[in-house]
């Protein structure tokens, strides 16, 4: 027991533990990690906005509520990334993945994902879809509210 003592407090048991606590690599993956787990990403990369504000008040806005593990919602993404860009400043089209915030779900009573939910100017919802939605339907139902096709899509078409 003695010897286990003396080797516990010998130089080179504690200047290995130290070179592990003080090396510049685990230094930089801790702080990586914790920096990660503190952020929460969308489809773009971008962070995650200020649930709070959404709806936004001002804007059209449509709400794509899913996950990025889940099947439909994966197929949705590039849609969406797609339909955000062209119709910025126009509308805003934002996707909350419910199993990062489950606080989200609750909030806009959600039992099935992916759901989409579309508000207007006001705020109040206008239309409500469970299951996939395809980019024709998407740009359908912002026309109804009264959301012009951007031109970048129209000459598409």
């Amino acid at each position: 027991m003695a010897q286990i003592k003396e080797d516990f407090m010998s130089n080179e048991c504690c200047s290995s533990r130290l070179t592990l606590l003080v090396n510049p690599w685990v230094i930089l993956w801790a702080t990586l990690i914790f920096v990660l787990s503190a952020c929460s990403i969308s489809f773009a990369g971008e962070m995650t906005k200020d649930f709070d504000k959404i709806p936004i008040k001002g804007n059209v806005t449509m709400i794509d509520l899913g996950a990025k593990k889940c099947i439909p919602c994966k197929m949705m993404a590039p849609i969406l990334e797609k339909l955000e860009k062209a119709y910025e400043g126009k509308a805003d089209i934002v996707f909350i993945d419910v199993w990062e915030n489950r606080n989200q779900a609750p909030r806009f009573g959600i039992r099935t994902i992916p759901t989409q939910i579309f508000f207007d100017r006001d705020g109040k919802e206008i239309y409500r879809h469970t299951g996939y939605m395809d980019e024709a339907a998407i740009v359908s139902q912002l026309t109804k509210m009264g959301v012009p096709v951007p031109e970048s899509m129209d000459k598409k078409k």
